[in-house]
């Protein structure tokens, strides 16, 4: 009886490995197609109009509606082709947490108080938000809290309402609405999800934008002996089935505005997308209350060529299958507190490292550590703080950046009301 039970289970273990390989095998080849189907749309573009911007191929591979990589594909976690903070430890979304609740303590506890999350990936890092929202409620209080979630991957906002919510109330496909979907939060607070950042409601909000700017498409230009040139993307000639970059034979709109004047290196990336976000934040901000941060792999103005996709978390070809990979370019923070103008205050860029301990990420990790007895736990919990904070892991490659309104840091009877994460804790 043992040996047929053996042999029972055998068999079910066989099968159910046969259906998945089946599945997976079935996915790969719908991924394939849908690879040919956009490398073709892609080609005859360009056929018909000539080379197109980096912007416009980043535009195309990330957010095509039939065949863009992240409106067609769950791509967080172990089992996708990149992890964020949010999913290494708890601690990091615990930890902005305290920050939201901070800022929404400096601007004198206002109601209603939306927090609003730009691409929320699978919805981690709104739940761990949420979790210090619960546990402080006797600090919030009765302010009426409200969460609004910009997404435009009609695949991630499921992922995210499964996650978040105990109800979903509205499941719209009108792009006319304004709210696409809607639900409740575990907690009882009211969540929606928008396709544009104009579309959340007007008041007091507390931005995040986590790995949200990297993503949005850039325009790369080259400096030449006759002048700025961008860099395009062109069918290869010697393969028709392949693209190659090239760069325009004479000045484009593109290389005639979005380069500064005072531009000192020789090659340069720039996000217009981005600097339009960051100004309808800080309209926002100047206008109704509130703050922003800004969570990103970046640089303050140095860096030049950082364009790079991500496969299977392995990096992969820029221009090869498009809409199978990531495309992500590091964050110009110079850029963004540019743009952002005079009606804001900017703090940062800071390393995550120094944002993360001057948020108390070491005493937490004491607390937790010594409540913790299991031995694979303990590790755990010290190889995700190593990879958080550590310089050659995301520590010193990660920066955040925050925007303020102009009178937030004033001066208040001769002291300075500090900015939690830009200051160091005092406890």
């Amino acid at each position: 009886m043992r040996t047929l039970s053996r042999l029972k289970s055998c068999l079910s273990n066989v099968s159910w490995t046969v259906w998945r390989n089946r599945c997976r095998w079935n996915f790969s080849i719908h991924r394939l197609e849908s690879n040919r189907t956009l490398l073709k749309h892609l080609t005859s573009k360009i056929n018909s109009t000539g080379p197109i911007s980096v912007a416009e191929y980043m535009r195309e591979a990330l957010t095509n509606p039939v065949s863009g990589y992240y409106t067609r594909n769950d791509m967080l976690g172990p089992d996708g082709d990149f992890i964020t903070s949010p999913e290494i430890s708890q601690i990091f979304g615990e930890l902005l947490g305290v920050w939201c609740v901070s800022e929404w303590m400096a601007a004198g506890k206002p109601s209603p108080f939306h927090l609003v999350e730009l691409g929320p990936g699978k919805g981690s890092l709104a739940s761990d938000i949420l979790r210090v929202f619960r546990q402080l409620k006797s600090v919030l209080g009765e302010a009426e809290v409200s969460v609004h979630l910009v997404e435009v991957s009609p695949k991630l906002s499921q992922v995210q309402a499964e996650y978040l919510t105990s109800d979903q109330k509205l499941v719209c496909d009108d792009e006319n609405e304004l709210v696409y979907r809607s639900g409740t939060t575990h907690a009882g607070l009211p969540v929606y999800w928008y396709r544009r950042i104009e579309d959340v409601p007007k008041g007091f909000s507390v931005f995040l934008a986590h790995e949200f700017f990297d993503a949005l498409p850039i325009h790369k230009f080259q400096r030449t002996e006759k002048g700025w040139r961008e860099v395009l993307v062109d069918i290869d000639p010697e393969s028709p089935n392949k693209l190659r970059f090239v760069l325009s034979p004479s000045p484009t709109l593109a290389s005639a505005t979005l380069v500064q004047l005072d531009e000192s290196r020789r090659h340069v990336e720039v996000c217009p997308e981005g600097g339009v976000i960051i100004q309808n934040l800080a309209n926002r901000i100047a206008v109704d209350g509130g703050a922003a941060l800004i969570g990103d792999y970046g640089h303050d103005g140095t860096k030049t060529d950082t364009f790079r996709g991500f496969k299977g978390h392995q990096l992969h070809g820029v221009l090869d299958s498009p809409g199978m990979a990531d495309l992500t370019a590091d964050v110009d923070f110079s850029y963004l507190r540019k743009m952002a103008g005079n009606q804001v205050t900017c703090l940062g860029p800071i390393t995550q490292q120094s944002f993360l301990k001057n948020m108390g990420i070491d005493a937490r990790m004491q607390v937790l550590l010594k409540s913790c007895h299991d031995r694979d736990s303990r590790a755990q919990l010290i190889h995700s703080y190593d990879f958080l904070t550590n310089p050659e892991k995301m520590g010193h490659r990660f920066h955040f950046l925050s925007v303020l309104g102009q009178d937030r840091i004033a001066l208040n009877k001769g002291h300075e009301k500090p900015v939690a994460g830009f200051t160091e804790l005092v406890r």
